[in-house]
């Protein structure tokens, strides 16, 4: 189970599949920035990281569970409707907002203590996700289930998220400095929702992963 290997097949997959995940999710992507952007203008510079993620709970639960429920479709060679998937994601919201609101504050207040428990928080609350999603667990039990899972792929896991985040964070950082937000609120607009929609390329390789440890026989 190379990294590498995982990274490419997934790619392989987002390329093949990128006209129905943009219909899918860029939509709720764009909407997400659209409101982060009128809470920042309103709220003003200093005003308490609560607020974005209070708007991110909104809408990121809706399309990044929607992309879940279509990886696993696509997986079994299923073709389903966008509008299936949403309503499905929508029915999962309060637990999904809830699982991300817990798995949030607690790799943040890891970050806070020395910056390296937060890591290995993201690191192990990886697959909670997942569980939620697609074996209809709770979010507690999510994130115990994906603690479990973790366990001996440690790195392989860590490996693949900062593969991927890394560069998009470069990135990101490259493309406001050169633009930044005060200059042009529509391009701002477009590179933040051109950003976190990259970033959705990590759930399709965190599922990839997720399935291969999913199947072995340990992990049963």
């Amino acid at each position: 189970m190379n990294p590498l290997t995982v990274i490419r097949d997934s790619l392989y997959f987002f390329q093949r599949n990128l006209g129905q995940i943009v219909a899918l999710c860029l939509p709720l992507v764009i909407l997400e920035a659209v409101l982060q952007q009128l809470v920042n203008n309103a709220t003003g510079p200093d005003a308490s990281p609560g607020y974005s993620l209070i708007v991110g709970l909104l809408v990121y639960p809706i399309y990044t569970a929607a992309l879940i429920l279509f990886l696993d479709a696509r997986s079994r060679g299923e073709s389903p409707r966008n509008r299936d998937l949403l309503a499905r994601a929508l029915y999962l919201w309060p637990r999904f907002a809830l699982l991300a609101a817990i798995s949030t504050l607690l790799i943040v207040l890891g970050l806070s203590m020395f910056f390296v428990p937060g890591i290995y928080l993201t690191v192990v609350f990886a697959f909670a996700e997942y569980r939620l999603v697609l074996r209809g667990e709770a979010p507690l039990a999510a994130l115990k289930s994906s603690f479990g899972l973790s366990k001996g792929h440690f790195w392989r896991i860590f490996v693949c998220i900062l593969a991927v985040l890394g560069p998009l964070m470069l990135l990101k950082e490259l493309s406001f400095s050169v633009y930044p937000n005060a200059e042009n609120p529509l391009l701002s607009l477009a590179l933040e929702s051109i950003n976190s929609f990259l970033q959705l390329f990590l759930s399709v390789v965190l599922f990839r992963l997720f399935m291969l440890i999913s199947d072995e026989p340990d992990s049963r």
